[in-house]
């Protein structure tokens, strides 16, 4: 009897300690805001939606200690929408994320499956597009550089992220086709290199996509994570932002160069523009952009911030100069530290491009484009995250 429950204390206390060295953690995000649109396919608009400026997911993630500093980490997420209850990458039962892999506190974290590339993982964060004080709402023309909040998810990926080393962090990753005989088509790889130290944040990132959208691989329009149809795009970028008091205040550029583009993604109609020629015109050839951006966020209060952010994109394509102004304001009020509620304002303005190109048209992320030059979008919403 004596050794029965010394064995069952024995095992009760190996399990503990196993439990102790484990964790699961279910969180999520919800986003759902009232939309009023000035035009949207030649029409104004008043709709309800979901993720306006963060995506709507829900997720596990874990971790479970291996010891002598090395852990084995995971992530399941899913993207939703708040309206319908639909899945935001329709088929798929983790679209946001997937992904599994080793942690060592000194050498770094090795992952592999879906997961947002690097450049969004260092770049992004300095952006207003990518933040709650933005949001996808504010991202750049057609999203063209990747830095919004997470739109772009890469599948067969192999992510190296580094330790930090004196502010200094480093990330690469290559993303396969897992096309037999055709190594190169749809692929992707990347890598980028961020700074943070006390009220200054820098970051830099280079990004490549061949031939993305073309049927499976590394980035699909199945799950519309393909910004573009085209033949290869690579993006450079360049940011920072300094916090003194209650204020942060960022820059950031990038570059964005895209080859024999045949069409671009529309979030608002959930459809491929221009690839086949529609009511917003055509699109070929090669495409250049570099967006400029500054933005802004101040505490007014610990509960109550103001934000806003602009930014120029200048372009260069079959010989015209298409350009875009963009700007955003919002103003956001929490009520606990996972409860808020925002109001914001955006503005889109193109000219330059020919008159029947899709680059004609204004189109601010997430909405259908405009039927002309301008769009004009006022979004009120609630988050809560758990």
């Amino acid at each position: 009897m004596k050794k029965t429950l010394l064995a069952a204390a024995l095992c009760g206390a190996f399990t503990m300690s196993a439990h102790a060295q484990s964790s699961v953690t279910l969180y999520g995000l919800l986003d759902t805001s009232l939309v009023y649109t000035n035009n949207q396919l030649g029409h104004s608009n008043w709709q309800l939606s979901s993720g306006t400026t963060q995506n709507t997911v829900f997720g596990l993630k874990g971790s479970e200690d291996l010891g002598a500093g090395l852990h084995a980490v995971f992530k399941l997420e899913q993207g939703f929408l708040m309206n319908n209850g639909a899945q935001a990458f329709a088929g798929s039962a983790f679209g946001s994320q997937a992904w599994v892999g080793l942690q060592s506190d000194p050498y770094g974290t090795l992952t592999f499956g879906r997961q947002f590339d690097v450049m969004n993982d260092a770049v992004g964060p300095l952006t207003a597009g990518f933040n709650t004080w933005g949001g996808s709402i504010a991202a750049h023309p057609f999203e063209n550089d990747n830095l919004a909040a997470n739109s772009v998810v890469v599948n067969n990926s192999v992510k190296y992220a580094s330790p930090v080393y004196h502010g200094v962090t480093f990330e690469t990753m290559y993303s396969f086709s897992n096309k037999a005989g055709d190594f190169a088509n749809n692929r992707s790889y990347g890598f980028s290199l961020a700074y943070a130290e006390g009220p200054l944040n820098l970051a830099a990132g280079y990004l490549q996509f061949n031939n993305a959208g073309n049927g499976s691989g590394a980035v699909t329009t199945g799950d519309t994570s393909a910004n573009f149809i085209a033949e290869r795009q690579r993006v450079w970028s360049l940011g920072g932002n300094y916090t003194f008091g209650a204020a942060t205040v960022g820059l950031v550029w990038s570059h964005t160069q895209i080859d024999n583009v045949a069409g671009v993604f529309s979030f608002g109609t959930g459809t491929y523009l221009g690839a086949a020629g529609d009511a917003t015109g055509t699109l070929g050839g090669s495409l250049r952009l570099d967006n400029y951006e500054v933005n802004a966020k101040y505490a007014l209060t610990p509960a109550l911030s103001v934000s806003g952010a602009y930014t120029f994109t200048h372009g260069a394509y079959n010989g015209s100069s298409p350009a875009w102004n963009s700007a955003m304001l919002q103003t956001d009020y929490a009520l606990s530290k996972r409860t808020d509620f925002y109001l914001e304002g955006v503005y889109q303005n193109a000219h330059g491009a020919p008159a029947d190109s899709v680059l004609s048209h204004a189109m601010i992320n997430t909405l259908s484009p405009s039927s002309t030059s301008t769009q004009v979008a006022v979004t009120v919403g609630m988050r809560h995250a758990f």
